[in-house]
C-alpha cells in the first residue's frame, strides 16, 4: 500500500495543471457516486472532523466546490468552533429544588405522621408550587429518616406491633408432606406465635382441618392463653378460609380480639412467617417424614429447642428461655463445653459444666 501512495504521489508530481484538474474532477465525480450510495446523513468522528478542518485551512473559500460529507453551513460552523475557545459545559438536569421548599416538605412530614409523599405533594399544589415532582417529595423524605409511605411514626404497624407485643399473639398454618401407606399426605400444621417474647406454642396438626377440629383447636389454645401471666388481647390471623366464624367466636368470648390482615401482605404477620421459614430450614429440610406420629415428633422436638435453646437475634443473640446466667471464664477448657443433641445430631445445644 505504501510503495502504490508513494508512484501516486510522484504521478501527481509530474502531472500538468490541466492533469490535474482532470484528475479533481474525476475525483470529484467518483465522490458524488460514492455518496449516492450512502445514507443522507454520514456520522463523522471527532477525530475526522479536526482532520477535514485542518485540509481547509489551505484550501480556503474552494472548499465550497469540493465539500460533500457534510453541508457547507456545518462545515462553516467545525471552522467558527475551531476558533472560539471551548464554552465550559452547560450544566444539565433539573433545577435543585429551593431550601425554603425543602423546608416545607420536611415541616408537613413532622408534623403530620400519617400522611405520605402523595399528600404532601397535593398539599405544596395547594399553596401553588407545582414544580415538584413526586419522585423529589419521596427521595427527600427518605433521604432525612422519614417513611415516605402514609401512617409513619405513632400509629403505624410497627408501632402497633411495639405497644401490644406483650398481649399480641398470632397464629398460622403450614404444611408438610408425609409418606404413609395411603401415599403421600399433606398435614397442616397449626401453630400461635407470642410476638413480644417469640415463644411459639405449636396448637395441632391434621390433613382434614375443617370447622369441628378449628373449633376445638380454639377451645384448646384458650386454655393454654389463661395459663399465660399476661392475658392476650390480641390475635393476629391472616384470611385463610380455615379460620372459622366459630373459631373467631370462641377466642373473643375470652377477651381476645381478631385483627386480621390484609390479602397477600404476609410482612403484616412477619413474625409467625419467619418461624415458618425457620422450622423448614432448620428442620423439616433435613427429613423424610413418615407419617404424623413422625411428623409430631420432629415438631415438638423442634419447639422445645427453639423455646428454651435457640439463641435469637430479636432477643441480643440470647434462648428465649430463662437460663442462669454464666461468667465469662479465665480459662476455657474445652472439657468443660458439652454438646446436647436432638433429632440424631441436627439441633445441637452447647453448655458449659459449672466451676
Amino acid at each position: 500500500m505504501r510503495k502504490v501512495l508513494q508512484s501516486f504521489l510522484l504521478f501527481l508530481s509530474a502531472a500538468t495543471d490541466k492533469e490535474l484538474a482532470r484528475m479533481v474532477e474525476f475525483l470529484k465525480e467518483e465522490n458524488r457516486i460514492l455518496r449516492s450510495r450512502l445514507p443522507k446523513a454520514v456520522a463523522v468522528t471527532p477525530q475526522e472532523r479536526n482532520r477535514l478542518v485542518r485540509f481547509v485551512k489551505q484550501l480556503g473559500a474552494k472548499v465550497r466546490t469540493l465539500i460533500s460529507v457534510v453541508s457547507y453551513r456545518t462545515f462553516c460552523r467545525w471552522l467558527q468552533r475551531e476558533r472560539q475557545p471551548a464554552a465550559p459545559p452547560a450544566n444539565r438536569g433539573r433545577r435543585p429544588t429551593p431550601e425554603d421548599v425543602r423546608a416545607l416538605i420536611l415541616k408537613m412530614a413532622a408534623e403530620n405522621p400519617t400522611w405520605g409523599y402523595g399528600r404532601i405533594l397535593g398539599e405544596l399544589k395547594k399553596l401553588g408550587i407545582r414544580k415538584v415532582c413526586k419522585s423529589t417529595v419521596k427521595k427527600l423524605l427518605q433521604d432525612n429518616g422519614y417513611d415516605p409511605g402514609p401512617r409513619r411514626g405513632p400509629g403505624s404497624w410497627a408501632d402497633f406491633i411495639r405497644r401490644h407485643a406483650a398481649t399480641l399473639w398470632a397464629c398460622d398454618f403450614f404444611s408438610a408432606r408425609t409418606w404413609t401407606t395411603r401415599g403421600v399426605v399433606e398435614i397442616y400444621v397449626f401453630f400461635f406465635l407470642h410476638v413480644g417474647s417469640r415463644r411459639v406454642h405449636l396448637a395441632g396438626m391434621t390433613a382434614n382441618p375443617d370447622g369441628d377440629w378449628m373449633k376445638q383447636q380454639a377451645r384448646n389454645v384458650a386454655m393454654h392463653f389463661a395459663e399465660q401471666p399476661i392475658k392476650p388481647r390480641m390475635l393476629i390471623r391472616d384470611h385463610d378460609g380455615k379460620f372459622t366464624k366459630e373459631f373467631d367466636a370462641i377466642l373473643q368470648s375470652e377477651g381476645v380480639e381478631i385483627k386480621k390482615v390484609g390479602p397477600r401482605a404476609p410482612n403484616l404477620s412477619a413474625h409467625a412467617e419467619r418461624w415458618v421459614q425457620s422450622v423448614r430450614v432448620e428442620c423439616l429440610d433435613h427429613f423424610v417424614v413418615l407419617g404424623e406420629a413422625h411428623l409430631r415428633h420432629i415438631l415438638t422436638s423442634y419447639v422445645t429447642w427453639y423455646n428454651t435453646c435457640r439463641p435469637h437475634q430479636s432477643v441480643n443473640n440470647e434462648p428465649l428461655g430463662e437460663r442462669p446466667q454464666v461468667d465469662e471464664p479465665a480459662v476455657l477448657s474445652l472439657a468443660d463445653v458439652h454438646c446436647e443433641e436432638k433429632l440424631g445430631g441436627l439441633l445441637k445445644h452447647y453448655w458449659r459444666r459449672a466451676a
